[in-house]
């Protein structure tokens, strides 16, 4: 598995990027919908990898099911709530993965086409600090057609009450230095990014 996005969630689209934008000094750009989920974004590439800010869409029609990173239940700021694993067997990912990471649902948005595992409940194991796996089907990503702002994910830091367990869950499947997941009294997400005005941190 390797790092493919990291997602902060709002409860509109349009507060999610403002809070975004005047945290990294750049603007983001247009991303799409998600008509499976009832969901939007917009997106800002990070180099190899992108970061959207996601919320539900008020014109789309309820999906009739939980919506994923448990969005159902979200409340508050704008915040950095998950990150998500591209691999290139979803299906062995998933067999190998903690229980509840979900079932392959399969996604399009003109050529862009993948698959992700959508957990039942919307809510991915270890309160979400388990990643979210995707499989991208074809050559297009997002990151290639995403202007490059001068953006590179540096750290993202991941805190959990298990964070041992976690980092168990994940040995052998995923190994990137930008990853850290540390011990922590709640979950909490950190991401420093290097920008054009320097270092700046998403929380």
């Amino acid at each position: 598995m390797e790092i493919d996005h990291i997602a902060v969630t709002s409860t509109t689209l349009e507060a999610g990027a403002e809070a975004v934008e005047a945290a990294l000094g750049v603007r983001l750009q247009p991303g799409g919908r998600h008509d499976l989920m009832g969901t939007h974004n917009r997106l800002l590439g990070l180099g190899d990898v992108y970061l959207e800010v996601i919320a539900v869409d008020p014109a789309a029609t309820a999906p009739g099911r939980p919506r994923w990173f448990d969005m159902d239940s979200f409340a508050g700021r704008p915040r950095l709530t998950n990150w998500i694993a591209r691999c290139d067997d979803l299906a062995a990912e998933v067999a190998a993965a903690p229980a509840g990471v979900g079932v392959p649902v399969a996604f399009t948005r003109g050529d862009l086409a993948w698959q992700m595992a959508v957990p039942i409940d919307g809510r991915l194991p270890f309160d979400g600090c388990y990643p979210a796996l995707i499989q991208w089907a074809g050559a297009a990503h997002p990151v290639q057609r995403l202007e490059d702002r001068g953006c590179r994910l540096q750290r993202l830091e991941i805190a959990h009450p298990e964070a041992a367990a976690l980092r168990a869950a994940l040995a052998g499947r995923l190994t990137d230095p930008r990853v850290a997941i540390v011990a922590g009294a709640t979950k909490a997400m950190r991401a420093e990014i290097a920008t054009p005005h320097g270092l700046r941190v998403l929380e």
